[in-house]
């Protein structure tokens, strides 16, 4: 223990000292070498933290404002679309109800005639088999009701 004490001492002398600072001018910069990687991680970190927290307002954002927003949107479309549908749906029963009506009176109105006149009978059934009477065309194949 006296020996090693020694010999730092006698590397303080004159003739030794500049070696001395040597050394510590070496550590010193790597020390400060060291530092500066350091700080340069540490930057990197604090911007990678900054990054992360925006991500994280812009997913809550997404989860908690914009989807549910989009959700509504959606559920509202496909409420008016059935609404549309239904709506279609009994405006098609009405038309073809409306020409059923026509058909019937149409086959009525030759009937009477064709008793007046003496020609041959046609029912109901027939004329609306064959479609209106009156425009001379055949039964809507696009109609599936």
């Amino acid at each position: 223990s006296t020996s090693a004490g020694a010999k730092g001492v006698s590397l303080m002398g004159l003739g030794t000292g500049g070696q001395q600072i040597q050394e510590c001018r070496k550590s010193f910069l790597e020390a400060v070498e060291l530092l500066v990687e350091l700080a340069s991680l540490q930057t990197a970190f604090v911007t990678l933290d900054n990054a992360i927290k925006t991500t994280n307002r812009r997913v809550n954002a997404l989860e908690h404002v914009v989807v549910p927003k989009l959700e509504n949107t959606i559920a509202y479309i496909k409420g008016e679309l059935d609404e549309l549908e239904r709506e279609e749906f009994f405006r098609l029963k009405k038309v073809q109800g409306n020409k059923k009506k026509h058909a019937q009176k149409d086959a009525e109105i030759r009937k009477s005639r064709a008793d007046a006149d003496g020609s041959q009978d046609l029912d109901v059934s027939q004329a609306t088999a064959m479609g209106s009477l009156v425009d001379g065309r055949p039964e809507d194949p696009d109609i599936i009701f």
